[in-house]
C-alpha cells in the first residue's frame, strides 16, 4: 500500500467540508479558496477546485454572483445557501465525532490520553521555529502583568523599537 496515496485520499475525503467552511466566511473568490486550501497544505489544484465548486452549486449548497473587476474580467464570488449552511453544520458535527472516535482509538491503542487534536499536533510539528524576537514577545505574554510592566520600562516602553 502506498502511504502517499492514502494521505491524498484522506485529504480528498474532507475537501468538500473544508471548501464549505472557507466559503462560510462570506463572499469568497475561487482563488481565495484555493489559496486557503494550499496554505493549509491540502494540496489542491484548480483542476480539482472548479469541478467541486460546480458540484456544490448543482447540489444547491453554494451560490455565486458575478462582480465586475477593475483589472480584467468579472469574478465569481461564492456564498453558502441556506441548504449549504445546514449541510455544513451536519458535516461539522460529523467531523467532531470523527475526531473524538479517532482519539478514542489512539488513546486505547497507545494506552494514554491524548491531550490535543492530532491535526493540531501535525501542524505544530511542521511549523518553523519562531524567531528569537517572536519567542521573546510570546514569553512576555505569559509573564505576570507586573513583570511585563517592569520589562517594558527597561526597554523604554517598547515604543518605536521594531
Amino acid at each position: 500500500m502506498n502511504l502517499e496515496n492514502t494521505q491524498v485520499q484522506m485529504r480528498k475525503g474532507i475537501l468538500e467540508f473544508c471548501i464549505l467552511k472557507i466559503i462560510s466566511k462570506g463572499e469568497v473568490y475561487a482563488t481565495d479558496v484555493l489559496a486557503e486550501l494550499k496554505s493549509a497544505r491540502m494540496m489542491v489544484v484548480e483542476g480539482t477546485l472548479y469541478p467541486l465548486l460546480t458540484r456544490l452549486r448543482k447540489a444547491e449548497l453554494v451560490d455565486y454572483k458575478w462582480v465586475e473587476s477593475t483589472s480584467g474580467p468579472p469574478r465569481k464570488y461564492y456564498t453558502l445557501t441556506e441548504k449549504g449552511i445546514g449541510f455544513l453544520a451536519q458535516l461539522t458535527n460529523t467531523w467532531e465525532e470523527l475526531i473524538t472516535s479517532t482519539n478514542q482509538i489512539l488513546e486505547h491503542i497507545d494506552g494514554k490520553k491524548k491531550k490535543s487534536n492530532p491535526i493540531k499536533e501535525v501542524e505544530k510539528k511542521t511549523k518553523p521555529a519562531p524567531s528569537k524576537r517572536q519567542t521573546t514577545k510570546s514569553a512576555k505574554k505569559t509573564q505576570k502583568p507586573a513583570e511585563n510592566d517592569a520589562e517594558e520600562k527597561a526597554e523604554g516602553n517598547g515604543e518605536g523599537q521594531e
